[in-house]
Parts: structure tokens; C-alpha cells; sequence
């Protein structure tokens, strides 16, 4: 422009540069737990979120990260948007990021796929194998990718054990009891999450990222176990190439120690590793921008790398508990409970 110094020319063909370079992208699930790291994630990385949907409309974070996004409660009106833009603005999507429950992520993700976009899914990507065959089918036809967020494995803790592993002798079998409790309330029942053909269980919906980790880190899986599966809590014993893994997972806020609710926590995290306590607690939640990074330099976690947790979950979901048998996590012994539903409803006043 007329009367611009050289030093405001070059801020705007700046500015006009990184506005080329921004990413278009969607979320599918917006008003859970997971998405706001989503949305900060796709701020954080310099990009747009032009879209969001969600059944529920209590979605007011989106005004932290993206107050300009459209938003809407119904798919239908969704679809019908993001082809709007794409017919008459010329506007594609880049991204779609899905949030959404985890039994709807395989319909989510072709949704973004047969969209020319390639997909961010939160964990876990599907919940069954063959899913998996599928969306590699999408994939080819539609020449995108599918990418799914595995922050363990960003996390500088797991990347030193990894490495610690890799470096140790190839002969070396480890010996790991890992504990997951996080206590949840009655809503967790009435919610999908308490509905295993939707959550895939306690095995999936809490603990499919320990999983990834312990076999990204100790190889293939060569024998597993079911010792307790019930309602709350799931417990048994895995035998990997590099390592004998006993482990406990859980909901039920009893199952915590007795220390950790006398602090008023009600999560519970320990990995031993031959005995010594392997600490990866911090920085455990903050790893999404990382993965998003990862992905738009194409070098993100994709279905393989997904493969090998799956199939654990679905294995453990399919598998009939032994009991007490063999060797098995100490926390296995703990007293089950009913399920807080099976009671009398009078219970519930008295």
C-alpha cells in the first residue's frame, strides 16, 4: 500500500503467510472431559477450528480457545455445514478431531475421512480389531490418514524407560505391577462409560493408554490373564517379550489406599518396576499440544501403532476371569462390591 514502510510490508506479508498456513479443522464431541485439550491444542499450534458439534450444548469453553467456531447439536445440520463450505465457500477441512463416545469414534472417523480430512481420534481409536481393517480400507480409498493421541509416549519419564529398556540387556525380563484407580460416582453408570458395548469396559476406557505404553516400551504380548473382571474394578496378569506385568484397575473409591483417601485424592497411579517405584504422574494430562504437533509434521501415531492396544482391550473384555489363581496383582484380593445399582432403591434413603 501506498505510504507503508518497509518493516509494515513485511509484518503483513508475515501475518498473510501464517493465515495461508493455518489448518481448518472440525471437532466431533466438544462438551466432554477430553475436548477442551483438543481446543487448546489446535490454538496452540496456530490453527482454526471452524465447526464443533455435540449433543450437548454445555460448550461455553469453546469461547476460550475458538468464540468465532459454529456450533451445533445435531450431526445432520453439521454434515450439512461442513459441505457448505466446502460447495460454496470453498472452504475444506483439514482436521477432524474426535471427541465424541468411544463406540462412535469408527463412524466419526470415516465422517472425516470420506470428508478429505484426516482425522485426530482420542483413545481408543475403535474398539474392536477388525474395525482397524476397516478404517485402513477408508484410508486407502480416500488417500487420508487417521492419527490417535498416545501421550504416554511423549511423556520424557516413558521415553527414558523406553530408552533405558532398549539399551538393557536383550535377555532381561522385567517384573512390573501397575495399579490404576480413579474413583468414579453413580453417573459414571448412567453415562456410556458404565456401558461396556459403548466404553469397552474398565480395561478400555481407563486403561487402554498403560496398555500402548507397556507394550510400546516391553514388545509383543505372549500370554494374558483375567483374574477379576467385574462391574468396577478389572485385574489380571500379562506376559510381554521384555516383561511380567501383574495389574489392577479400577473405579470403586474403596479400592484406593487407605493413605492416598486419608489426602483426599481420589486417583491412584503406581508402576513398579522390580520393585522401585517408576514415577510418571506430572505432565501426565498436558501432552495433547505435543501429539497435535507430532501430526501436523506427519509424524503422528497411526493405526499400527494403535493395533497391539486394541487387541489387548478386546482379548481382556473377551476373556473369562479365573478367580484367584496363579500370579496375580496383590490389590486383586480386595472385597468385590455389588453393583450400586442392584440394590433395593430404599437403600438409597436409610
Amino acid at each position: 500500500m501506498h505510504g507503508d514502510t518497509p518493516l509494515q510490508r513485511e509484518k503483513t506479508f508475515f501475518e498473510l503467510k501464517q493465515s495461508m498456513m493455518k489448518k481448518n479443522f472440525a471437532l466431533i464431541g466438544a462438551a466432554g472431559f477430553v475436548a477442551p485439550r483438543h481446543m487448546k491444542a489446535i490454538k496452540e499450534t496456530g490453527n482454526t477450528l471452524l465447526a464443533a458439534v455435540d449433543p450437548f450444548d454445555s460448550v461455553g469453553i469453546i469461547d476460550s480457545y475458538f468464540p468465532d467456531a459454529d456450533f451445533f447439536t445435531e450431526f445432520e445440520r453439521f454434515d450439512r455445514h461442513i459441505e457448505k463450505l466446502k460447495r460454496y465457500r470453498g472452504i475444506r477441512l483439514d482436521y477432524v478431531s474426535v471427541c465424541s463416545p468411544n463406540y462412535l469414534h469408527d463412524a466419526h472417523i470415516r465422517f472425516g475421512l470420506r470428508n478429505g480430512a484426516d482425522v485426530i481420534c482420542e483413545k481408543p481409536v475403535v474398539l474392536n480389531p477388525w474395525n482397524l481393517d476397516l478404517l485402513r480400507d477408508v484410508e486407502r480409498e480416500t488417500g487420508r490418514k487417521v492419527y490417535s493421541i498416545l501421550q504416554l509416549r511423549l511423556h520424557p519419564n516413558v521415553i527414558a524407560l523406553k530408552k533405558k529398556v532398549d539399551e538393557g540387556p536383550k535377555d532381561k525380563i522385567y517384573d512390573i505391577d501397575l495399579c490404576y484407580i480413579t474413583s468414579r460416582g453413580k453417573w459414571f453408570y448412567i453415562s456410556w462409560k458404565g456401558d461396556v458395548t459403548k466404553s469397552g469396559g474398565i480395561a478400555t476406557d481407563i486403561g487402554i493408554h498403560f496398555h500402548d505404553m507397556l507394550g510400546w516400551i516391553f514388545g509383543k504380548v505372549k500370554k494374558l490373564v483375567v483374574h477379576i473382571h467385574t462391574h468396577d474394578r478389572v485385574a489380571g496378569y500379562m506376559e510381554l517379550e521384555r516383561a511380567r506385568v501383574r495389574w489392577f484397575m479400577s473405579i470403586n473409591y474403596n479400592t484406593l489406599p487407605r493413605e492416598v483417601r486419608e489426602k483426599g485424592m481420589r486417583t491412584y497411579r503406581s508402576l513398579m518396576i522390580e520393585s522401585e517405584e517408576f514415577e510418571f504422574s506430572g505432565g501426565f494430562t498436558d501432552l495433547h499440544t505435543d501429539n497435535y504437533r507430532l501430526i501436523l509434521e506427519g509424524k503422528g501415531y497411526g493405526l499400527d501403532d494403535v493395533q497391539q492396544s486394541i487387541d489387548i482391550t478386546y482379548r481382556i473384555r473377551n476373556t473369562k476371569p479365573v478367580g484367584l489363581k496363579g500370579d496375580y496383582h496383590p490389590f486383586a484380593r480386595l472385597p468385590l462390591e455389588e453393583h450400586p445399582f442392584t440394590k433395593p432403591l430404599y437403600s438409597i434413603y436409610t
